[in-house]
């Protein structure tokens, strides 16, 4: 069994780590900290674990690595940048969930987060979590920076288009809409009942800090830059994420064409599902699973490729994939704890 350790396992990101691990036939779960809620156990701050987990819950400290040999970080973004590399030290494998790592140039932290990097050496070594794409680096990583939501989704939607030719890579738009659980799970205004039932609301217009994350994985596809135009909103609902992406083509091409040459990129990726055309992806249809459903529309009047792309944010935006780098990293089943079909209705 491999000893795991989650810091930050308050949150909802922590709580999902936790739910998926407890299933998972090679884990143990050995530490779980908690700066908020440290000294009370789990189930006590989660009551959905009771009689699944019993831990209490650590402070968050140096030594946590001598009880685990994985160490997931589900802390707020810039928490894990002093933290992780004196975890480094150790010789734990860490998953970061943040977004401390995920960005190459340190410029970018400046510019995006308004915070000046303390160890721009690391980032160059962090690989960048999304195994559809980094498979390879992922199996011999030390340390993954796994994807954001936002990002996974968008991505995974553009990611077969940037070397065929066939869009026009300056006329990128990516509609974006998620629940609210996105947002993480401190109390705040914008995420008050009152504030966002009934209602959807645009944030983050024209400078929303997945941007650089998107614009750096999708220019590393292309092999140049690419720009794109990201508008998220947020909707009254708890869980799930569904991007509606815009891009122009550069010829006339057929929905049919289309889904198929999608369907050959990811034809040995289990968890991004291709639609059949006329058909488009739904958030409800991957909620609580590790599933990534993708739907394609021509426009043929405005020669317009319309891209639906659909996850849960919790799961294959977060801790579903934190879970499935693991697999890979420890060189298991990939799918491994993560099998279940989505909830539905």
């Amino acid at each position: 069994m491999v000893k795991i350790g989650i810091a930050g396992a308050s949150g909802y990101t922590g709580l999902e780590l936790i739910r998926l691990l407890a299933g998972h036939p090679e884990a143990e779960l050995t530490v779980l900290t908690s700066e908020t809620f440290q000294g009370q156990n789990i189930a006590e701050v989660f009551p959905s674990l009771n009689g699944v987990v019993d831990l209490k819950l650590r402070p968050l400290d140096d030594s946590i690595t001598k009880d685990c040999s994985v160490l997931f970080l589900a802390l707020p973004h810039i928490a894990a940048m002093d933290k992780l590399p004196v975890y480094l030290q150790s010789d734990c494998k860490i998953i970061d969930l943040s977004a401390d790592y995920r960005l190459k140039d340190p410029k970018d932290y400046s510019d995006w987060y308004s915070v000046t990097h303390t160890h721009p050496e690391l980032l160059e070594q962090a690989v960048y979590g999304l195994p559809e794409l980094h498979r390879q680096a992922i199996q011999s990583a030390r340390f993954i920076a796994n994807p954001g939501c936002y990002p996974t989704s968008v991505i995974l939607a553009l990611a077969p288009l940037l070397m065929t030719g066939w869009v026009e890579l300056s006329s990128i738009i990516s509609d974006s809409k998620s629940g609210v659980s996105g947002a993480g799970r401190k109390p705040s205004l914008s995420t008050h009942y009152a504030e966002v039932n009934e209602g959807i609301s645009p944030y983050g217009l024209a400078g929303h800090r997945h941007t650089p994350e998107m614009e750096q994985e999708l220019s590393a596809l292309a092999g140049k830059p690419v720009r794109l135009t990201f508008s998220p909103h947020l909707i009254p609902m708890t869980r799930g994420m569904l991007s509606t992406v815009y891009i122009n083509l550069n010829e006339a091409l057929s929905d049919e064409k289309l889904v198929e040459h999608y369907h050959n990129f990811y034809k040995d990726e289990h968890f991004v599902r291709v639609l059949n055309p006329g058909k488009f992806a739904s958030s409800q249809h991957v909620l609580s699973s590790n599933f990534c459903d993708i739907g394609l529309k021509v426009d043929s009047r405005n020669q317009r490729l319309i891209i639906t792309s659909a996850l849960d944010n919790l799961i294959k935006g977060a801790s579903g994939q934190a879970i499935q780098n693991m697999n890979i990293m420890l060189g298991l089943d990939e799918k491994m704890g993560l099998t279940a079909p989505a909830i539905f209705p």
